[in-house]
């Protein structure tokens, strides 16, 4: 299971209703901050997911709407948290302006006392758990050094209890092993093999997450059968040669390619606030219905075999609530 809170959905410059661009993913005990446009911690705290452990920073271009917010972010990181350690994942070129950022300005007229790495992406894996990885890829935008990711949860063969209960198999470290891809032997001399009592491979769930981008073929093959792709739509069809001519997607664009490649949901982001979200939606389902326009705070929930969710606003300012209250205890 992944989940994506979506911090920030403009495009370019906020507007009353949106923040600059900012995203965060929540894997089991991992969290990911995608992008960090100006004003992004203060909408950290709205959303009720708070600072702990948000140390994997992820960016997909060096352009300001998507970085800017980092210098506020490290000096609240080193001064009231209790995180020791970030890394910023980044192209060549936006590591380079991200240390200028950093260390020519915010840290300048000090020290903070935070390990800050900068971890250079290169196409192809760089991060990895028992339970997922996470993969960059290039997409083509203004200038070089530009990514997109996916978050692609392992494969899997499901423990078959029934099976293991009709040969005799204790619970215990015995069926761990067996999970893990053991032979194991039985108190009365039996050899029992994985496949014995484990299911047919159960492919993970796989996370697209896309930032500003300009060309879709060369994309595909990362994109195909995501269980959500996450992608901008900066305008609208009638303005297709702006939008190519910035380096951006119409939501027609962004929908035929979830269309064309197999994604089962898909959610626009960058939003212009030139264009009313309504035409923006109008536009993508007449190509893909399975389409939504984030909004600032919307909370996604992919899981496997089952429909995107959205939680409920109300869920939402539940969880800021109790994280307000557990930042003052």
């Amino acid at each position: 299971m992944f989940e994506i809170v979506f911090l920030g959905t403009s495009a370019s410059a906020p507007s009353i209703q949106r923040g600059l661009t900012a995203q965060a993913i929540l894997a089991g005990e991992h969290r990911f901050l995608i992008d960090c446009g100006e004003g992004t911690q203060r909408q950290i705290l709205r959303s009720g997911i708070g600072f702990k452990r948000l140390n994997h920073i992820l960016l997909t271009h060096s352009h300001l709407d998507h970085i800017l917010g980092l210098g506020g972010l490290m000096s609240t990181f080193a001064r009231w948290e209790s995180i020791e350690s970030v890394k910023i994942y980044g192209g060549k070129p936006t590591l380079a302006r991200v240390h200028a950022l950093l260390y020519g300005v915010v840290l300048d007229y000090e020290r903070l006392d935070i390990e800050i790495k900068l971890e250079e992406l290169k196409t192809g894996e760089f991060f990895n758990t028992k339970d997922f990885t996470v993969s960059a890829f290039p997409v083509t935008h203004r200038g070089a050094g530009c990514f997109g990711f996916v978050f692609q949860e392992k494969s899997r063969r499901p423990f078959l209890a029934e099976k293991a209960e009709a040969l005799g198999i204790p619970a215990g470290p015995e069926r761990g092993q067996l999970v893990a891809g053991h032979t194991i032997m039985l108190a009365d001399g039996r050899t029992i093999t994985p496949e014995m009592v484990l299911g047919d491979q159960i492919r993970g769930i796989k996370l697209v997450y896309i930032g500003d981008v300009g060309r879709t073929d060369n994309i595909r093959d990362y994109v195909a059968d995501a269980d959500t792709l996450v992608i901008e739509s900066t305008f609208l069809h009638s303005e297709a040669e702006e939008a190519s001519h910035f380096g951006h997607l119409t939501a027609r664009q962004a929908a035929e390619l979830a269309a064309e490649t197999g994604v089962k949901s898909l959610i626009l982001n960058h939003v212009s606030r030139r264009y009313r979200e309504s035409a923006i939606i109008e536009e993508a389902r007449r190509y893909f219905p399975e389409t939504y326009v984030a909004r600032d705070l919307d909370h996604f929930i992919i899981r496997r075999d089952q429909p995107l969710e959205k939680l409920a606003p109300e869920v939402v300012r539940a969880r800021a609530a109790q994280a307000e209250q557990e930042d003052k205890g």
